[in-house]
């Protein structure tokens, strides 16, 4: 029963993006020039049903991921589609929200306590806080520049020192010359970062340079509406270390999907 409610799922969430994919000519862009993209479910592996998700990210082979909720927010890491092999729980009043792997530690943010935590990336302990003044939404480590990018819901990016987490710039995020608010959980690719857009099911790709938007994902339809609990919105993005292949999740999902992006 497993394997056929999981065929059906590929098949329904990808059929339609398939056949468009199949369309020659190049990839479809809006008059701006910005890439319009979909996704195609590769694989749709087990979540926790119950972890309001808030951070993903993919260092080696392990997935690690932040979940929020004030007596519930906790930070885990173990193989995707399985039971983490470690976990942490945060205590009351601590809000866990986005992470990011750097090197040998993990940071992660909280949303309005004022800290940011390092951690131990192997056993997730704790080994230092530093002051955090900024609401924690997204993180991401851009290798490339050894800086990282944060998000606070608004549409601007942070450019952050990773040992200190000190503002070190900025940089506003338009499509076709307008903001987009709502900038949420982050992935660094090279000098591209992904955020998806709060309470919805869209992706941007965004230059980390300019702050242009260069190709918006539509997610809509991976999650079946039957399954989606109040609050269950798109939250999690994490790319697949040395492939094109990206994990989605999001708050409340009973399911994580390995993707592709694909041109609509």
């Amino acid at each position: 029963m497993a394997a056929v409610l999981t065929g059906a799922l590929i098949t329904s969430c990808t059929a339609e993006r398939d056949a468009g994919s199949r369309t020659a000519g190049a990839p479809a862009r809006d008059p701006e020039g910005v890439e319009q993209l979909g996704v195609k479910v590769l694989e749709v592996l087990p979540h926790d049903p119950e972890a309001f998700t808030q951070g993903l990210e993919m260092a080696g082979g392990t997935l690690y991921e932040s979940t929020g909720i004030v007596g519930r927010s906790s930070v885990r890491a173990g193989p995707p589609g399985k039971s983490p092999t470690v976990r942490v729980m945060m205590r009351a009043p601590l809000f866990g929200e986005g992470i990011t792997v750097v090197g040998r530690t993990l940071w992660q943010l909280t949303w309005q306590n004022g800290v940011a935590i390092e951690r131990d990336a192997r056993t997730l302990a704790e080994l230092r806080r530093v002051a955090y003044r900024d609401d924690g939404w997204g993180l991401c480590h851009q290798r490339e520049h050894d800086r990282l990018v944060s998000s606070n819901g608004s549409s601007r990016l942070t450019f952050r020192d990773p040992a200190t987490l000190a503002k070190t710039g900025e940089v506003a995020v338009t499509v076709r010359g307008r903001p987009v608010s709502g900038l949420n959980e982050l992935e660094c690719v090279g000098n591209t970062v992904y955020a998806n857009v709060l309470f919805t099911d869209r992706i941007v790709r965004i230059d980390a340079a300019t702050g242009a938007v260069t190709g918006e994902i539509d997610a809509a339809g991976l999650l079946p509406a039957e399954e989606k609990k109040h609050g269950a919105v798109l939250n999690g993005v994490a790319a697949v270390p040395g492939t094109d292949q990206f994990l989605l999740t999001g708050k409340l999902w009973p399911r994580l999907f390995r993707v592709v992006f694909i041109p609509l």
